[in-house]
């Protein structure tokens, strides 16, 4: 990193190097310092490709506001990054099979963990006399690489320099700052070796990532589990597999993330104790007061107003489970759900799973049902059928 730098702050003295030191007696992985200067670079991105990203805007994410730090602490100076490693331990297999990791552990709803920690760190810039912010909308990806703390990868992802192994199991902090520190010498490349083959992307199965670091974000299997609009289409259902929620499948494939996700890691505990709320007959089936104490506290981008799609999303992957316990589950959700697009899907799952059990109840639902559902049923009938002969002439 560059030399310290000392400031007088009504007597205390502060130096990166206290810093650094303060991260790491708080468990973050790495730390690194950069200008507030306006990420001007990322702000014509996204403004080239409001096609992609407008859809951030209306949601209030504010991207293109949070590409100036001195929008969102006046007087900024300094944009601190702090390195989270949030796949320090292992996560039960029941649960990454079909939720993104970074999610397995996420504390921005129950403040139990990583926030305990963020407090404490802007605690001790306080009591320096520095003032901080912690924002949701500044670029945290581009930030960490103007702090030196590492590269890009093909996938989009950030991944580490000097911690995890190099891999892209991290979190960046960033933590806007009113006091100058020296920063360190940017890192704004792809780091990924030429013999990768292009891995990430050939194992995006909706085909999201684009190659030359892009990405349409509203292709990725993370964006549609929890953002996705309307009834997922046909053609997204299979590509999107087993995850209910979020996707780790760039990552599991990336060789730069080998060295630490081959190694034995021990179990997180906190995880393991939640793993039976997300038995997917449970979250299929999950009422109001059910999800808002299990679930939303963890996965929260969906509020119970859009129940609707994450019971859609457990359809689909029994679906495409192709697991016939699952069977008498698709055909309670169908007879009890008034939403349209969670019946549709269970339907489709239905004919994915195919067998006679699957074929009668949706013969049976097909006498009153109409519009989008009905289409839904004769299509999984369909499917149904030609499982059915593919079975027989195999």
């Amino acid at each position: 990193m560059a030399g310290l730098r000392r400031i007088n702050n009504g007597g205390n003295m502060i130096t990166r190097e206290d810093v650094i030191d303060k991260a790491a007696e708080l468990g973050f992985v790495d730390v690194g310092f950069t200008t507030a200067e306006p990420f001007a670079d990322h702000r014509a991105i996204l403004e080239k490709r409001m096609d992609d990203y407008g859809w951030a805007e209306d949601a209030g994410l504010a991207l293109l506001s949070g590409t100036d730090p001195a929008s969102i602490l006046d007087g900024a100076k300094t944009v601190i990054v702090l390195l989270e490693g949030y796949f320090q331990k292992a996560f039960p297999a029941s649960m990454e099979q079909n939720f993104g990791r970074c999610y397995l552990d996420d504390d921005r709803v129950t403040k139990d963990g990583l926030a305990k920690r963020i407090k404490a760190f802007r605690g001790f810039l306080r009591d320096n006399g520095i003032d901080s912010r912690v924002p949701f909308n500044l670029p945290h990806r581009v930030a960490a690489a103007r702090a030196g703390l590492g590269t890009f990868g093909k996938n989009c992802l950030f991944y580490a320099g000097r911690a995890v192994r190099g891999s892209s199991w991290v979190l960046p902090v960033a933590v806007v700052i009113n006091h100058e520190f020296a920063p360190d010498t940017p890192t704004v490349e792809l780091g990924c070796p030429d013999w990768c083959r292009n891995a990430c992307i050939a194992a995006c199965p909706t085909k999201a990532l684009q190659g030359n670091c892009k990405i349409d974000p509203r292709k990725c299997i993370s964006y549609l589990t929890y953002y996705g609009e309307g009834l997922t289409p046909r053609e997204l259902r299979e590509p999107m597999g087993m995850y209910v929620y979020g996707c780790d499948r760039c990552q599991n494939v990336c060789p730069r993330n080998a060295p630490w996700s081959g190694q034995a890691l021990p179990v997180n505990e906190k995880a393991a104790m939640k793993a039976e709320d997300f038995d997917l007959p449970k979250l299929l089936h999950m009422d109001k007061e059910y999800f808002e104490s299990r679930i939303w506290p963890h996965m929260f981008y969906m509020s119970y107003n859009d129940i609707w799609r994450w019971k859609m999303n457990v359809a689909r992957v029994m679906g495409n489970s192709l697991d016939r316990r699952y069977v008498q589950d698709l055909i309670r959700a169908f007879d009890k759900n008034v939403d349209d697009r969670v019946r549709a899907m269970a339907a489709w799952a239905l004919g994915k799973i195919g067998g006679h059990e699957a074929v009668v109840a949706l013969q049976k639902f097909k006498e009153h049902a109409a519009g989008m559902v009905r289409e839904e049923i004769d299509a999984a009938l369909e499917m149904a059928e030609r499982s059915s002969v593919q079975r027989v002439l195999a």
